[in-house]
């Protein structure tokens, strides 16, 4: 039996793998378990990819070359890899994942250059669908590069989260893809290198702009659907590459993702549509976001300590905050003494709290806190009227009554955490800024909700001092 034919067998494997990694990867308590299997899996694909390619240069002219060249770049790459995955912190998660999409999609171009530029004889009834590969390879990669560099910039603060608001957007994005249809006819008909180029050009500038037109209230959805981007640009490499493993992969990839931003969409009321076009349709925020609008009632840790110990109900819904404190343990520490008091403790978690999907689901399990207590917006968003005290720990947009109450808002129409009905809030926050979308949130200048400044790691460790 051929190499080929041992390669393929595990491609396979690998593939079952990742099928089961995503089934895995669907529920808390499968979750480790799922991850395991996809790392199973790429191990396998990569071991099996390199035995193929070796197989391959075998005995042709320079093999020792190519074979060496071939190791050091996948050394270089797991050791890079490696150490980003040693050092990132958790709130770094969201822009490393950009990130990477980033290199999805720049591999997806260069990979589309090499087989425009290849010189490997094709079937003449092939030719046109190798050109079409070509072509629509280079464009989902490069709009996938841009953009995936853009949604880094912006989780990472090197730019500012606002949307771009150019005039005529919706245009200018509708007007590129028209223009891309009619590239690939005309390159698919006369296969000029020109055309390669001025699609490259517009598909990089395009991918920017479709970042750059959403705001930071909707960037998890943004994550989410590069991810499926990078998805589709891998499987586009794998026509171009005739690697069965690279279709199906990047086909899961760019299913699940697409799924997964579908969903998050529902959940912040967004059309899903808009999101492929880029931008929400949003208008861009007023100065009147920036503002305070009231007067905001400031609390201690020993007053809240004395309202938790005579509750008999407490929600706790975090954010991103949480996370740049690295406050889930003592927050997880505050629960379990207030459950051991006989209090109702549980968390209520926005689709779309932290930078990611997942984020607060992913800091509590690391704290250990049980996940039948870890609950979805639907499942405790009617419980709030009935709840004693809210905690919102460095929460901002997924609790701002704004969007519910007045439509002229940014984020108007985005179901968020009714945290205002409780009896008491107490919000966590570092100062009176507005949140990553831009947007003063009212809920701090509620009657029944005070304000706990500070760090959140170290005003939750002084609230268990004081119980």
């Amino acid at each position: 039996m051929s190499v080929a034919f041992f390669a393929n067998a595990a491609y396979i494997v690998a593939a079952l793998l990742f099928i089961l990694s995503l089934a895995g990867l669907s529920h808390h308590e499968s979750s480790r378990t799922g991850l395991r299997f996809g790392m199973v899996g790429m191990a396998i694909a990569l071991l099996a990819t390199l035995w193929l390619t070796v197989g391959n240069l075998w005995g042709q002219a320079n093999a020792t070359l190519g074979i060496v060249i071939l190791v050091v770049a996948v050394v270089i790459g797991a050791a890079i890899g490696l150490w980003r995955a040693k050092v990132v912190e958790m709130t770094g998660m969201p822009e490393l994942i950009a990130l990477l999409h980033s290199f999805v999609g720049l591999a997806a171009v260069l990979i589309g250059w090499n087989g425009a530029l290849s010189t490997e004889e094709i079937a003449p009834e092939l030719v046109g669908i190798h050109h079409a590969e070509v072509f629509i390879g280079v464009f989902i990669g490069a709009v996938t590069f841009t953009g995936s560099i853009v949604a880094f910039l912006k989780l990472s603060a090197r730019i500012s989260s606002k949307p771009l608001m150019l005039p005529g957007k919706n245009a200018l994005n509708i007007g590129a893809l028209v223009a891309f249809v009619l590239l690939t006819a005309w390159y698919v008909i006369t296969p000029e290198l020109g055309l390669l180029i001025a699609v490259t050009a517009l598909a990089l500038l395009l991918g920017w702009h479709l970042v750059a037109s959403i705001g930071g209230g909707d960037m998890p959805v943004v994550v989410s659907m590069l991810n499926s981007y990078s998805g589709w640009a891998a499987a586009a490499a794998g026509f171009l590459l005739n690697n069965d493993l690279l279709i199906v992969t990047g086909a899961l990839v760019g299913s699940s993702g697409a799924y997964l931003s579908y969903i998050m969409c529902r959940a912040m009321n967004r059309s899903f549509i808009s999101v492929i076009a880029g931008g929400f349709g949003i208008e861009k925020p007023s100065a009147k976001g920036e503002e305070e609008e009231g007067e905001y009632r400031e609390t201690d840790a020993a007053s809240v300590a004395e309202l938790l110990a005579s509750a008999d109900t407490v929600v706790i819904t975090p954010g991103y905050g949480m996370a740049v404190a690295q406050a889930q343990y003592p927050v997880a520490e505050l629960a379990h003494q207030l459950r051991a008091k006989g209090v109702n403790v549980r968390f209520g978690i926005h689709p779309v709290a932290g930078r990611l999907p997942g984020h607060m689901n992913v800091l509590l399990a690391e704290a250990k806190v049980p996940y039948d207590i870890v609950l979805e917006m639907d499942e405790v968003n009617d419980d709030f009227a009935e709840t004693a005290v809210v905690l919102v720990i460095g929460a901002n947009d997924t609790c701002n009554p704004a969007a519910a109450e007045d439509p002229s808002s940014p984020i108007a129409g985005m179901p968020v955490l009714r945290v205002w009905e409780a009896d008491n809030v107490i919000v966590f926050k570092r100062s009176m800024a507005s949140g990553y979308a831009g947007v003063q949130n009212p809920l701090f200048f509620r009657d029944n909700a005070a304000m706990l400044f500070g760090d959140a790691k170290e005003r939750v460790e002084d609230i268990i001092k004081a119980l």
